[in-house]
């Protein structure tokens, strides 16, 4: 009878002592993994970026309108996303926070690069970028008298070359198309092809056409409103050079020029008034020129 009281005095004993574990263990890794914010700002404070290299013209960034636009050394729009990774240091988290320090020994005297920006108050919050460290290849930052241990990933999307940080969407997000005007395509010059909408409706300029409303609708969202280029570059137009071209009309009445510059192996729309060139795939910009018509032998 003692022995049994014994037994289960031992595997009371044990039981209570993984229990015990179980419950301290969690606490014990949650000190061990402490992360400290770098800041507590949210993406909507700030309307203006700068970032400062060590050997190039800084490049500048200027919320309009509610959107973002490269101002310097170029006058573009910016791509959104590209933008909203630049401003992601401030969420970042770090494991290591030092506060002062040798700030020569951690890369910051001479820095990779610094990224400020500026506040709706026009407060400035300054990130230094300085040496990576050799044994967690994460990269020491400094932001208010603290140095910190972040991802590389920080670094990289401000560094992001100013041709990528240019808005690849053929339109801006603010211009809303009723029409087309291809008569000056080679594919739709005989016919004066214009595609139109109309109380709400497609409507087409050729008689055979039976437009699908549907079929259409989507042309549109897939093919120029969530359709960003590949690629773009800079684009100065040769007034001594004429290309084909096509019109795209607007809500407010204005109108869109786009002169096709090469059809493959890839499409390049010139837009002048942006002074870029877009390049879409062959198979994407065959799309774009031909709307779904569903014209018999066409």
């Amino acid at each position: 009878m003692k022995k049994r009281w014994l037994v289960n005095l031992i595997l009371l004993a044990v039981v209570a002592g993984l229990v015990a574990f179980l419950y301290l263990r969690p606490k014990a890794d949650a000190e061990q993994s402490t992360k400290h914010d770098l800041s507590s700002y949210k993406l909507a404070e700030f309307n203006a970026i700068r970032v400062e290299f060590p050997t190039q013209a800084p490049v500048l960034l200027a919320k309009v309108d509610g959107y973002w636009r490269i101002t310097a050394p170029v006058n573009m729009r910016a791509d959104q996303a590209s933008v909203q990774r630049i401003l992601s240091i401030i969420a970042a988290q770090s494991s290591d926070k030092i506060s002062g320090g040798d700030m020569e020994k951690f890369g910051l005297t001479n820095p990779e690069l610094k990224l400020k920006l500026v506040r709706k108050e026009g407060d400035l919050e300054e990130f230094i970028f300085g040496t990576h460290n050799p044994v967690t290849e994460e990269q020491y930052v400094a932001h208010r008298n603290h140095v910190y241990l972040v991802s590389g990933g920080y670094s990289e999307a401000a560094a992001t070359q100013m041709i990528e940080l240019i808005d690849k969407a053929p339109l801006k997000p603010t211009e809303k198309v009723v029409g087309f005007e291809f008569g000056r395509l080679e594919q739709w010059e005989e016919a004066n092809l214009k595609v139109d909408i109309v109380d709400g409706k497609w409507k087409a300029s050729i008689a055979a056409a039976k437009p699908q409303q549907n079929e259409l609708n989507e042309w549109l969202d897939f093919s120029w409103l969530h359709n960003p280029a590949k690629s773009v570059e800079m684009y100065t137009p040769d007034r001594k050079q004429t290309y084909p071209s096509f019109e795209i009309k607007m809500a407010d009445g204005s109108k869109v020029h786009f002169d096709k510059i090469q059809e493959s192996p890839d499409l390049l729309l010139a837009r002048p008034d942006e002074g870029l060139i877009y390049h879409f795939p062959s198979d994407v910009g065959f799309s774009m020129l031909n709307p779904p018509l569903n014209i018999p032998n066409k």
